[in-house]
C-alpha cells in the first residue's frame, strides 16, 4: 500500500464560532428563501419571504451539460440551507424516478432510494448559508454547496442510478445530523457505507474527530465589584481556563490528534432583579479517536468549582482501518483513473462518525472538491473533478457488489 495517511485539517474557527448549544450552526438556521431558477425569490424558509437573499443563477446554466452533470448544477442553483432542504430532495426523488428507482422522501426529509445493500451511498442535501453567484466558468461551477456537499451528493446519485446500490441524501448535518441519527434508528446496518463529503476524487477519508458539546451555568450573589470574592463570571472564565489549560496540545502533536477546546458564546451580568450575577458559556471539544468523549467529559467536570455543566449529545470520533475492502476499493478505483490515492484523517467531524458508531460494517467518505472551500465565499466545483469521482464512485460500488 503506497498510499500514506494524512491529515486535512479543514477550517473550524468559523464554523464554531457560528455554533450554538445544541452544537448547531446558527447561522444555518436562518435560511435562504427558495427562488424559481432565474434568481427570483419564490418565498422566505419558513413562508413569510421575510430577510430574503437573492440567489443569481446564470441564464442557461445547463446548456450543453450532461445528465449528470444537469443534476448537480440544478441541485446547485436550488437553496437548499440547512433545515430547508425540501426543494432540492424534490429534484433527487424527481432523477431516480426518472430511472424507475424506488425512492421516497421519509418523515425527517431524508431522500430514500433502497437497492442492493452491499453499499449505501450517503451525503447531506443541507448546506451553510451564503450567496455565492451560481455559474459555470471554463468548466467550473461555482455556487454554495458545490463542495459542501452538493457535489459528493450528486455523484453518489449518479453512481447509485448506475450501480444499482442503496442511496440516502440526509438532512440537516450542517445543524443537528438529524437525518443520519433518524436512518441509523430506522434501518438495519448495510454490507459497506459510503458517507459523502469532499475529499478530493483522488482521496478517501478514513477519520473524523467527534464533538462534545455543552452549557455551562453559573450564579453568584450580586455584591459590589471591590469584593474580593469570585462573581459567576469570573468563576465561568477560571474554569474554562483551567479545562483550556489541561488540553493545551503538545507542540509535537498534529491537530487531528489533539483534543481542541472552544468557547462558541458567553453570556453574563446582573439578573433582572438586581440580586444575582449570571455566566453562561457555550463550549466545544474536538475530540481525537485516542481520547473518550467520556474522558473529557470527565476532565471538563472535575476541573469545576462552582456551577454545573449542560451537555448535548456527543458524536464520538471515528478512525477506520485503511486496509478494509471499501478503502482497498478506492485505491484501486483511483489508480486506475491515474490517481495517487491520498488517504486522511479530518480535524472536523461528518456523519460518518454517527455511523460508525451505530453500524459495524466497513466504511469510508469520498466526494469530489476541496474542502479548504466548504462554507466559503468563493466555494466551486471543476466539471472535470466531479466526472472523475462518478467514475470512481462506480468502481467502487462494482467492485464491492460482484
Amino acid at each position: 500500500m503506497s498510499a500514506q495517511l494524512t491529515d486535512e485539517e479543514r477550517n473550524e474557527e468559523e464554523r464554531a464560532a457560528r455554533t450554538n448549544a445544541n452544537g448547531t450552526d446558527a447561522d444555518a438556521e436562518r435560511s435562504a428563501p427558495a427562488t424559481d431558477g432565474s434568481g427570483a425569490i419564490v418565498d422566505g424558509p419558513d413562508g413569510s419571504g421575510d430577510e430574503p437573499m437573492q440567489f443569481d443563477v446564470q441564464a442557461g446554466l445547463t446548456d450543453g451539460l450532461d445528465e449528470a452533470q444537469t443534476l448537480l448544477a440544478d441541485l446547485v442553483a436550488t437553496p437548499a440551507v440547512s433545515g430547508n432542504e425540501s426543494a432540492a430532495a424534490e429534484r433527487l426523488r424527481a432523477f431516480f424516478e426518472a430511472h424507475d428507482r424506488e425512492v421516497w422522501i421519509d418523515e425527517v426529509g431524508n431522500v430514500r432510494a433502497p437497492a442492493d445493500d452491499s453499499v449505501l451511498l450517503t451525503s447531506h442535501i443541507d448546506t451553510v448559508p451564503g450567496n455565492v453567484p451560481v455559474k459555470i466558468e471554463d468548466d467550473v461551477l461555482w455556487g454554495r454547496g458545490s463542495v459542501d456537499a452538493t457535489g459528493p451528493l450528486a455523484s453518489m446519485a449518479v453512481a447509485a442510478v448506475e450501480t444499482g446500490v442503496s442511496f440516502v441524501g440526509v438532512v440537516e448535518e450542517e445543524t443537528t445530523s438529524k437525518g443520519a441519527w433518524h436512518l441509523i434508528e430506522d434501518r438495519d446496518a448495510p454490507d459497506a457505507v459510503i458517507n459523502g463529503e469532499p475529499s478530493g476524487w483522488d482521496g478517501i477519508t478514513l477519520g473524523y474527530r467527534g464533538i462534545l458539546s455543552g452549557t455551562y451555568v453559573g450564579t453568584s450573589e450580586l455584591g459590589h465589584s471591590s469584593r474580593p470574592e469570585n462573581n459567576a463570571i469570573q468563576s465561568a472564565v477560571d474554569w474554562w481556563s483551567r479545562v483550556a489549560d489541561f488540553f493545551d496540545a503538545d507542540e509535537e502533536e498534529g491537530v487531528f490528534d489533539t483534543v481542541t477546546t472552544k468557547p462558541v458564546t458567553f453570556h453574563g451580568g446582573p439578573t433582572e432583579d438586581g440580586l444575582a450575577v449570571e455566566a453562561e458559556v457555550d463550549v466545544q471539544f474536538r475530540v481525537p479517536p485516542r481520547f473518550g468523549i467520556d474522558d473529557v467529559r470527565e476532565v471538563a467536570e472535575g476541573e469545576l468549582t462552582e456551577g454545573s455543566v449542560h451537555w448535548n449529545r456527543p458524536i464520538p470520533p471515528v478512525m477506520t482501518n485503511p486496509r478494509t475492502e471499501v478503502a482497498r476499493a478506492f485505491r484501486v478505483a483511483i489508480r486506475q483513473a491515474d490517481g495517487d490515492p491520498r488517504l486522511l484523517r479530518k480535524t472536523g467531524t461528518s456523519d460518518m462518525n454517527i455511523y460508525a458508531g451505530a453500524w459495524d460494517c466497513p466504511m469510508a467518505t469520498y466526494g469530489p472538491g476541496n474542502s479548504d472551500l466548504d462554507h466559503a465565499p468563493n466555494e466551486h466545483l471543476d466539471l472535470a473533478e466531479y466526472d472523475a469521482a462518478i467514475e470512481v464512485l462506480t468502481n467502487v460500488c462494482e467492485t464491492l457488489t460482484e
